[in-house]
């Protein structure tokens, strides 16, 4: 079912009632959700599920994050982000254990996270990372969820290369931004070349970044350099 929603964590909820009532601000009537609120129990998981359903609101997917990520440079966010810090790993593995909990609970069908820097230059088995991917997706896939990981911190042939080695059940949240921001080809091109994984998108658009090592700048939709017109 083709659906047009708005992700939680954007719209920066105070709790489940505050998000029901932004959402609806949107006049969306979807959500992808932030899961690890309500895996750390800062938001009721039934709670929010009332508070969403008395406002007619569905959640059409869900997102998690991973410990220790450090947006601060492009180097910390390499070293931190995803599954690719080993030290950070049996902490990871705790957190999607309880997300797929949650997930399954709420009846969700799709969770998205960003899997980490994918290797340069392709894929080989025996590469921690994707052994990791490889249990994050069966951990989900046990409680009936696919996985997508989110695009833009590799190109579109690293990702095809990493996801060749993983069931075709695991997809991909397409971000044209992403792709931007961090400087890894256009985005169209790299959707051509992915679409059959493609489970979800991310509306997002930004401006290359002109100094190297550095990123773009994220800007309202329509403002950047995202080719809308040929992307949809």
């Amino acid at each position: 079912m083709n659906r047009i929603g708005v992700c939680s964590w954007s719209l920066c909820p105070t709790g489940p009632a505050d998000l029901a009532t932004r959402v609806r601000a949107t006049g969306l009537k979807d959500v992808q959700l932030a899961l690890d609120p309500l895996r750390e129990g800062d938001w009721s998981l039934e709670e929010t599920r009332r508070a969403l359903d008395e406002a007619g609101l569905r959640i059409c997917s869900g997102m998690m994050g991973t410990a220790g990520e450090d947006y601060s440079t492009l180097e910390t966010i390499r070293e931190t982000g995803g599954f690719r810090d080993e030290a950070r790993w049996p902490e990871n593995l705790e957190r999607v254990r309880g997300n797929a909990r949650v997930a399954r609970d709420l009846g969700l069908r799709l969770v998205s996270f960003h899997a980490g820097f994918l290797p340069e230059g392709g894929t080989q088995e025996g590469d921690p990372l994707l052994e990791r991917i490889r249990t994050v997706a069966e951990i989900f896939g046990d409680v009936g969820v696919q996985v997508a990981l989110e695009t833009g911190q590799e190109t579109a042939l690293d990702l095809a290369s990493f996801l060749e080695h993983l069931k075709p059940t695991v997809g991909i949240n397409f971000d044209p931004a992403n792709m931007i921001l961090y400087d890894k080809g256009d985005p169209i091109e790299a959707l051509e070349a992915l679409l059959p994984r493609v489970l979800q998108i991310h509306v997002k658009d930004a401006t290359r970044t002109a100094q190297p090592g550095t990123w773009g700048r994220e800007v309202v939709v329509g403002r950047g350099e995202v080719n809308w017109r040929a992307f949809f």
